[in-house]
């Protein structure tokens, strides 16, 4: 019962994620409306007709019917598998926003701080940065109506702000030292949404990439990352997809080519209605030899794992954490008639020992769902022992005949256990009252850290203060954290190594934040153990692995 409690904290986490990938999982969204008559006979569409008109002219209350069809749309689908799944007209220009890697916006990064709408910082390149919008701007009215004072919440804010390119919002700011709203009319323009969050050089031999999603531009900016890693010396690479719920399969195959030599199988597809389609390397990689780990845990999920399953089988690299989602099923998208879009499921992937990594829907989506939650108690995290327990007679053989396992996700080479070492609830309540604080400090204070010139610099060099932490637990006391000394004492460095991150990302983004957060990651430290020599590790059979 204890261990049920440590983890009751997670659920929201987990059911956020589970909504994350009914959005985006999918290989191939084909933009195809559909003739009726292929869908079923006239008798079956005939019988719907039929309904549908009985509803409108019978019910006892007035209803929309399209609200009607559509939660029943929704119900039917379901009932096929957990990743087919109905797009409603008003849902769909979100849904391809996020796997195109672009939205139409003004293009800005923000926090809502006591119900006002704060700037973060201005998207480089997008309409609010070329208007001169700074850092720290507070949105007070947005087309002369006040928003600020007004409980508005991030959905309001991406409503009220995004838009078609080409169309205008007024918006009026305060900044600190005027005594007038300044006033800006920006015009919409596409924004771009990047799915690979960073990459730095760790030491001097070893970088490393965080992949946040397989979106359409996501091997683009790969590629980028990987050439400026190369320049700085890299001969040693950690590829994070740690909670990357997936997306295009296209963009998976063509970064596991860049580390897989000659045309060796990456992973196929097949289905009822599709012959067998194989996905081989085809390029000359730009990391075929060097050593590599990849980073996945149950959050890892579709093209992550198609990724972490080439790297495995062919034993090309580490793959270090938990078992992944078991995500194993193609889907694609039509859009149909009225503006709507139906994702279906046409085939299942298979990696290149055959296995296909699925796990089990027979119980019916709940179940399917919350089988991520199930790992939390049966234990899975904390040990390795059911680490392969979704199917342990479905075995197959990598390139060195190491055993791995289908039917249940990718199951790591080396296991990183949850750390429960201390209360897990108590210091994500803590680190939930980090970023709003430290914004506020770094914006009162910004003239402390004009010595801090490059991120690595400050890594290496500033550490918070115990006045700094004692300041922080005040205004988080104050704020409603709950006081538990016993639950503080054994993270309180760990606390202050998240605050030093928060002060890193106001001055360098994501560039500033991992590599500082990454110094208290078990699981990356583990990953960067490995990579110094992953011979060793791929010596062993799985099971072996601790």
């Amino acid at each position: 019962m204890e261990e049920k409690k440590k983890y009751n904290f997670l659920m929201p986490l987990l059911l956020a994620f589970v909504l994350v990938i009914g959005m985006q999982l999918g290989f191939k969204l084909r933009d195809t409306t559909l003739n009726k008559r292929s869908l079923g006979d006239k008798g079956t569409f005939g019988k719907l007709d039929e309904i549908m008109n009985l509803i409108n002219i019978k019910y006892v209350d007035d209803v929309d019917a399209k609200d009607v069809l559509d939660k029943a749309l929704d119900k039917f689908l379901v009932d096929l598998d957990p990743h087919s799944f109905y797009i409603p007209e008003s849902d769909l220009k979100g849904v391809k926003e996020s796997l195109e890697g672009k939205f139409e916006g003004i293009g800005i990064e923000f926090y809502i701080v006591k119900d006002t709408i704060v700037v973060v910082t201005p998207i480089s390149g997008g309409p609010s940065e070329a208007l001169g919008i700074l850092s720290g701007d507070k949105i007070i009215t947005i087309n002369d109506t006040l928003v600020a004072g007004k409980s508005i919440t991030n959905n309001d804010v991406v409503k009220k702000l995004r838009g078609d390119k080409g169309t205008k919002v007024k918006v009026g700011i305060y900044r600190k030292g005027t005594k007038e709203l300044v006033e800006y009319k920006v015009t919409r323009d596409k924004i771009p949404l990047f799915s690979v969050d960073v990459g730095y050089m760790v030491d001097t031999a070893t970088g490393y990439i965080k992949i946040n999603r397989f979106a359409e531009n996501t091997y683009d900016e790969f590629r980028v990352q990987m050439n400026k890693l190369r320049e700085a010396g890299m001969k040693k690479l950690i590829v994070d997809v740690r909670q990357n719920p997936g997306g295009y399969l296209n963009a998976a195959t063509l970064i596991a080519d860049e580390f897989i030599d000659e045309e060796k199988l990456l992973v196929y597809t097949e289905g009822k209605a599709y012959k067998r389609n194989d996905y081989n390397a085809k390029n000359a990689g730009q990391f075929e030899t060097g050593n590599l780990v990849i980073l996945i845990d149950e959050g890892s999920a579709s093209a992550s794992e198609i990724l972490a399953g080439a790297i495995q089988d062919w034993d090309r690299g580490v793959v270090v954490g938990r078992r992944s989602f078991g995500k194993g099923l193609v889907q694609e998208q039509y859009e149909l008639n009225d503006g709507s879009a139906l994702r279906l499921t046409v085939a299942r992937y298979y990696t290149p020992s055959g296995r296909s990594i699925q796990k089990p829907y027979d119980d019916g989506s709940d179940a399917y769902n919350n089988e991520v939650y199930d790992r939390f108690e049966s234990g899975e995290l904390t040990t390795d022992k059911q680490l392969q327990k979704a199917d342990t007679t479905n075995k197959f053989f990598t390139a060195d005949k190491r055993v791995v396992y289908g039917g249940g996700g990718i199951g790591p080479d080396v296991f990183v256990a949850v750390d429960t070492s201390y209360n897990l609830s108590y210091f994500f309540q803590v680190r939930s009252f980090i970023p709003e604080f430290m914004y506020n400090y770094y914006s009162e204070n910004q003239g402390l850290f004009t010595q801090y010139k490059e991120s690595q610099y400050f890594r290496d060099n500033f550490n918070v203060t115990d006045a700094l932490y004692n300041k922080f637990l005040a205004y988080a006391y104050k704020e409603g954290l709950r006081k538990d000394e016993k639950a503080l004492q054994p993270v309180a460095s760990k606390i202050k190594t998240v605050m030093k991150a928060y002060l890193a990302k106001q001055m360098w983004k994501d560039d500033g934040f991992y590599p500082v957060m990454n110094t208290i990651d078990e699981a990356f430290l583990k990953a960067y153990e490995v990579v110094q020599n992953p011979n060793e590790y791929l010596k062993k059979p799985m099971s072996a692995k601790k």
